[in-house]
């Protein structure tokens, strides 16, 4: 029998309660800066904060403990990084044996906290089909179970309740959203957040860097479609294809799909840098830059909630991505 979104979003209040205690319940940020360029009121949820660095940790940690509670001693996922590590760390908390697949060009920063976790590290290749035959064949030899990255009941509704917890804190605040923005790479996320905000009113907008926009183009087609992910410096955005469970909670649920290229996440990276003063990668950035490509309405009480997915970034492109306001303050100093 098929489940009614409002069934499946009870999932996700669940998954909230199981988690309270277990994740941190990362704060809210503004910065009036930041409403000004948006032209409205800017709650951003700064996941970069969360135990293992992203909101992975939530979906990973809903999922593996169900699978501990079920018996299984071990588990093993495929991701470009973060629900990687946060499946190891996840694995770790409930003494099981944890197993990743990460691309060859994975940051070394997130292979680095994989391994600290725990886990064994294998690499396979760089496309999302490579690293997936590859869990598959150690799931069959193992036999413990893979935790898919967004394909996955309990992973959707873990990474909600990081949705869920943004639109209670800012009806709290007496700023209740009128829309919430979240990056997209296979679509967990973004279907999480449909389900926790479904029979609100709330718009759900997903963003995809240019090039890596599965999900826009299924949209417009009505069936999912594969992409050959352009080069980003978003890397946990570029899965070749949206996951089939995300695609049929989101495509009669989400407003839209909002592209933006690097230089705007770029951009938004050195936004969140220097006027919030917290450190999240692009790909977690990219939905600031997505809540800024809305800003043309600029309605000054519109509330638009942004989820910062992630903190986990190589400081070399740390480095390069503040070059260009150094470059920009130094051409000022030489005007002055």
């Amino acid at each position: 029998m098929t489940r009614t979104v409002g069934q499946v979003r009870a999932d996700v209040e669940e998954a909230s309660r199981w988690l309270a205690g277990r994740v941190v319940r990362t704060p809210v940020l503004r910065s009036p800066v930041i409403d000004e360029l948006a032209g409205a009121r800017v709650l951003l949820k700064a996941e970069n904060l969360q135990n293992g660095g992203s909101y992975k940790m939530r979906g990973a940690l809903r999922a593996v403990g169900r699978l501990a509670m079920a018996g299984h001693t071990g588990v093993i996922a495929q991701s470009t990084g973060n629900h990687a590590v946060a499946v190891a760390l996840a694995a770790r908390q409930h003494g099981l044996a944890a197993t990743v697949v990460l691309p060859v060009d994975a940051a070394s920063t997130k292979v680095d906290r994989a391994r600290a976790a725990g886990a064994r590290v294998v690499f396979a290749g760089t496309s999302v089909e490579e690293r997936v035959a590859v869990a598959n064949g150690l799931s069959d030899e193992s036999g413990h179970p893979v935790v898919d990255a967004y394909d996955h009941p309990d992973v959707i509704a873990g990474q909600g309740t990081a949705s869920l917890e943004l639109i209670e804190d800012a009806e709290r605040a007496g700023t209740p959203l009128d829309a919430l923005v979240v990056p997209v790479g296979g679509g967990g996320g973004v279907a999480g957040a449909c389900l926790a905000a479904a029979g609100s009113g709330i718009e759900v907008y997903g963003v995809e860097p240019v090039g890596c926009d599965s999900l826009a183009r299924s949209l417009a087609a009505g069936v999912r479609v594969p992409v050959t992910p352009a080069p980003t410096i978003a890397d946990g955005l570029r899965p070749s294809c949206v996951g089939e469970l995300p695609f049929a909670i989101v495509r009669d649920t989400l407003r839209g799909v909002v592209r933006v290229d690097d230089e705007e996440i770029a951009a938004a990276f050195r936004l969140i840098l220097t006027e919030l003063k917290v450190l999240a990668e692009p790909s977690g950035a990219a939905g600031l830059a997505g809540a800024l490509r809305l800003a043309p309405a600029r309605d000054r009480q519109r509330t638009v909630g942004v989820v910062l997915t992630g903190g986990n970034v190589e400081e070399a492109l740390v480095a390069r991505l503040m070059a260009p306001r150094s470059a920009d303050l130094a051409e000022e100093g030489a005007a002055a």
